[in-house]
């Protein structure tokens, strides 16, 4: 499976690179993007979970490197839910050897 990361800035300015198992993320996030809170939540949650069952369709199991993440992302977002108008912000998408997308 063709991998990705897509590297976020949360609302108070830190940073994090997110795991992807299919490109699928590109489908729903551009770089430079930014994204309210709770749809930046809800676009990981449907790449996650259609980049999960696209290792499943092909090896048989469902990705729990995409499930991990996106249970990272909602940890991380639920710091930020009493932020008035949170955004994230995603910086870039890169493929597994780092070329950008």
């Amino acid at each position: 499976m063709p991998e990705m990361y897509f590297h976020v800035r949360w609302p108070d300015g830190v940073t994090q690179r997110c795991y992807s198992p299919s490109t699928v993320v590109e489908d729903y996030f551009v770089p430079g993007g930014q994204y309210a809170l709770a749809d930046f939540v809800e676009r990981s949650r449907t790449a996650l979970g259609i980049a999960g069952e696209r290792v499943k369709e092909k090896f048989g199991f469902f990705c729990t490197g995409a499930a991990d993440q996106l249970a990272q992302i909602e940890r991380t977002a639920a710091a930020y839910a009493a932020v008035s108008d949170a955004k994230v912000t995603v910086e870039s998408l890169t493929g597994a050897d780092g070329s950008t997308r």
